[in-house]
């Protein structure tokens, strides 16, 4: 399958639904996976036994959403399946094989985020994932269920779990899944070895002794316990439980040839030089901030709105502009105003909407840092990276800063608030400021007894949170001359090597999916013994069987 000329739309909504159903009773919300055979995203596969694509984990990032803005009084989520006898068999294996590699790896990549996401909501918003696994969970399906914080599977003799990539398929389990097994489910490496190399999976006391679950209930008894679990984990959830939510209302978002413009976010497109302009707005006007007020302008206020927009900005020139491999990050407005909303941010960070808000500005910027393509932040004339706004350029691969020294009062400025220091992590949990000076704690001191007070280009680059600072004589030079040279790079070197230079030192779960499982999967991916004329993706379900080339390499 060749990229679709039709852009891809993250945008989706409940009553557009075709794969999941979404219930509320209580401090428990079910999401229900019953797969529209014929609701492929694309043409050419049936997404058959509860397979997804895409389309899918769209509507899953959407719902999962909802239940954090517009449900605040959900505590648990169960996930399980609207079919019988079988929970999910994972990524849909005739779409992988009809798919080209960038879409492969793109799909890989958004299905990660979605799942890191859970995770992220249950470690900071207390918001838990609970897996009813009621039938044959294999694959991907798999993947999903350990991204929940604990699986229940029903002892029906045939229910079992597997992760069947290798023998079956001839590729990885791409999407966490081997990371999950050691890092978050502590499989001892001999089982998971078994576990990963067998086809039919593991079912009953024995997926239980592996810990490859954390319950086996019979079937007769296995919905009750459920709901029991389910309200067992929504008990230690501070969420509240009279809290009115907050609608996602749709974003304002208008798509032209060569740009993308919403309220705060603009997006212009250079096909020529192979760049795109990403321009963040400051907030505009009186901004609310007391609580009252934020909940009566609800999705619209800014911090929220923003962070909506960018997101799908991302998304958008992921899945639709391959080719444009530099993005520069550009801001406008009042630093004065970014200031004052990370002072409302930290002020009201506990309550239950705001910490949502600051989850949803964290994830952005982890789906930014995960990003392969160029990162460039131009901080001039007019800028307002400050707080906030400053974590993009923080999150660029460099940044240049215009200095002034005969204009000082006309000179763009910086500034570091506390959001600069933890709530915004990326997925090694860490601030892209301690990932910055690698934790060196002079740097770090240096760098936050600044906070609030604004920096000109030759006090930030001293204190090293820029890459350089050219003058005006200079600026329109350099920047041309570090476009080009960049466009003319080989954009799979680049891939490499700004994935290992954005997460070097602290390595988790999450910078194991992304750098070191997802970077083996790429490879595997356009390897002949996956997908070659006889390779395991190709063959599947045809009754061939695969043929190998047996050189290990």
């Amino acid at each position: 399958m060749s990229a679709p000329d039709a852009p891809v739309s993250f945008d989706t909504h409940p009553e557009r639904y075709r794969h999941w159903g979404l219930q509320f009773e209580g401090p428990v919300a079910t999401l229900s996976l019953k797969v529209d055979e014929d609701g492929g995203l694309r043409e050419g596969y049936k997404l058959k036994l509860n397979s997804y694509d895409l389309g899918v984990d769209i509507e899953l990032h959407d719902a999962v959403q909802r239940i954090r803005f517009e449900h605040p009084e959900v505590r648990t989520v169960i996930v399980t399946s609207g079919r019988e006898r079988v929970f999910c068999s994972g990524a849909n294996i005739f779409m992988l094989g009809s798919s080209s590699h960038a879409w492969k790896v793109n799909f890989c990549k958004f299905t990660n985020e979605t799942r890191n996401g859970l995770e992220d909501s249950s470690r900071h918003s207390g918001l838990k994932f609970l897996a009813a696994v009621n039938g044959a969970c294999a694959g991907g399906g798999y993947e999903l269920a350990a991204a929940c914080d604990e699986i229940i599977l029903v002892d029906d003799r045939s229910s079992a779990v597997s992760l069947p990539e290798v023998p079956l398929l001839g590729v990885l389990p791409g999407t966490g899944g081997l990371t999950r097994l050691t890092d978050k489910r502590r499989v001892r490496h001999d089982h998971a070895d078994i576990f990963c190399t067998t086809s039919e999976g593991i079912r009953g006391k024995k997926a239980k002794d592996w810990r490859l679950v954390d319950e086996v209930v019979k079937t007769q008894g296995f919905a009750q316990r459920v709901q029991e679990r389910a309200h067992e984990l929504a008990a230690l959830s501070d969420r509240p439980a009279q809290a009115r939510g907050v609608p996602l209302l749709p974003l304002h978002k208008l798509i032209k040839p060569d740009a993308l413009s919403y309220h705060h976010v603009a997006v212009h497109i250079d096909r020529a030089a192979r760049t795109a302009t990403i321009a963040i707005a400051a907030p505009m006007g009186g901004q609310p901030i007391d609580m009252a007020a934020i909940e009566t302008v609800g999705s619209h206020w800014y911090p929220l709105e923003m962070a909506r927009e960018l997101d799908d900005a991302i998304l958008h020139l992921r899945a639709n502009e391959p080719e444009i491999g530099t993005w520069v990050l550009k801001t406008h407005g009042s630093a004065d105003a970014v200031l004052a909303m990370d002072a409302t941010l930290l002020a009201h960070q506990h309550h239950w909407f705001v910490r949502e808000t600051i989850g949803m500005l964290r994830r952005t910027l982890a789906r930014l840092d995960v990003t392969s393509r160029s990162l460039f932040a131009l901080i001039e004339h007019g800028s307002c990276f400050v707080g906030t706004l400053f974590e993009l350029a923080l999150a660029a691969d460099r940044i240049y800063m215009l200095a002034l020294p005969d204009q000082p009062e006309a000179a763009p400025k910086v500034a570091l608030t506390l959001m600069n220091f933890g709530p915004l992590e990326m997925v090694s949990r860490e601030s892209r400021l301690h990932r910055r000076f690698y934790g060196n704690a002079a740097e770090l001191n240096a760098a936050q007894a600044t906070r609030g007070r604004a920096l000109h280009a030759d006090e930030a680059l001293a204190l090293g949170l820029v890459t350089a600072a050219p003058d005006d004589i200079d600026w329109a030079d350099e920047i041309r001359i570090a476009l080009e040279e960049r466009a003319s790079l080989s954009p799979d070197a680049l891939s490499g090597m700004e994935a290992n230079l954005r997460f070097a030192g602290r390595e988790t779960m999450e910078t194991r999916i992304f750098g070191r499982l997802s970077a083996w999967q790429n490879w595997i991916f356009i390897r002949p013994n996956a997908v070659g004329e006889g390779g395991a993706l190709k063959v599947y379900g045809t009754g061939t069987k695969p043929q190998f080339d047996k050189k290990r390499v």
